[in-house]
């Protein structure tokens, strides 16, 4: 462009677009740190399951196994540094009435509920529930 009065009409416009452009960067970028603590605390949810369910298949009761399911999400979820308001850990106790001989499994569903302050920034506000279920195999010859 020819210069008007001597000046570049164009002049300044880089600073202008960095300055509208910058907070819209900084919003997406945080938008990928969000999304991907997210995933780092439902992947250990899914663990703190698989591990349930495997703790709650040796046990022999119903009631050992919902308690060390739960004693197992707690302490699997707390070793993730994930802080849970509240841990629920269910599990599908039929197989621990199986006949012996026969192949049966536990199941072992998980919730886990988290603020967002806790994941992302400090001060946002909301929370998100993760949930997760594993089976395990109970051994088929093992007294029940």
């Amino acid at each position: 462009m020819t210069p008007i009065n001597g000046r570049d009409p164009e002049r300044g416009s880089v600073t202008l677009e960095l300055a509208v452009l910058t907070p819209a960067l900084i919003m997406l970028l945080a938008a990928l740190v969000l999304a991907g603590r997210l995933q780092v605390a439902a992947s250990a949810v899914e663990h703190a399951t698989a591990a349930a369910a495997r703790a709650a298949s040796i046990e022999r009761t119903v009631d050992g196994a919902r308690a060390a399911a739960q004693q197992t999400v707690d302490r699997e979820t707390a070793t993730s540094d994930l802080r849970c308001s509240s841990t629920v850990a269910q599990v599908d106790p039929s197989a621990l009435a199986a006949p012996l001989g026969t192949a049966a499994s536990v199941t072992v569903r998980a919730s886990c509920t988290v603020t967002m302050a806790d994941l992302a920034v400090p001060g946002l506000p909301g929370s998100r529930t993760l949930t997760a279920e594993s089976t395990s195999a109970v051994d088929r010859y093992r007294t029940r």
